[in-house]
């Protein structure tokens, strides 16, 4: 068995073996898979990287939808899943930002980035902030109104006063017809 205890070594070969690998975008890749294979692992140790490309390879990486709490600073600045310290701290002190120890960082911090892909980055933010900013218009598009569309608002309002007064005097003998005046035939 190869759960045995003390057991080491196997004395068969792996009895299920799969004739192609996994690929994560084998029926179209959606966007979430592509943005997950895109993504340049920095700030971690060398087996820290090696679990999210696992993760990322398997289709088990799950990314991060609002920024975490970091560890060191107590800020939500941590943007990617699986971390605990952002970047400014693990760059400050040197340490994983997945497991924070101080361990040899395989890729550091920023040090992938060109001045391409910063302006790439900086213009999605300038997008989304410009998207953010049209829905917001649009929700408010009704606020430049005029004097002249609330002229007739305060006639309607004595109008609506006038009728509540009238149905509050009327007597229930107006409502309801007197029963007694009628000769009724069985």
């Amino acid at each position: 068995m190869s759960s045995q205890k003390g057991n080491v070594s196997r004395s068969r070969a792996q009895k299920h073996q799969n004739s192609t690998a996994f690929k994560n975008d084998k029926y179209g890749a959606t966007v979430q898979v592509k943005k997950a294979n895109s993504k340049i692992h920095d700030g971690l140790c060398q087996h820290c990287k090696g679990v999210l490309e696992w993760k990322v390879k398997y289709n088990k990486y799950k990314p991060l939808t609002q920024p975490k709490k970091c560890v060191k600073c107590s800020q939500k600045t941590v943007r990617d899943a699986y971390h605990i310290i952002c970047k400014p701290c693990s760059l400050q002190l040197e340490i994983c930002c997945k497991c924070g120890k101080k361990e040899d960082i395989v890729i550091p911090v920023n040090s992938h980035l060109g001045k391409k892909e910063q302006e790439e980055e900086e213009g999605e933010r300038k997008e989304a902030h410009r998207r953010r900013k049209k829905e917001e218009e649009d929700f408010d598009c009704d606020d430049d109104y005029d004097d002249d569309d609330f002229d007739g608002l305060e006639d309607e309002e004595d109008d609506f006063d006038r009728d509540l007064k009238l149905k509050n005097t009327h007597k229930k003998s107006d409502i309801f017809p007197d029963v007694s005046l009628l000769n009724g035939k069985d």
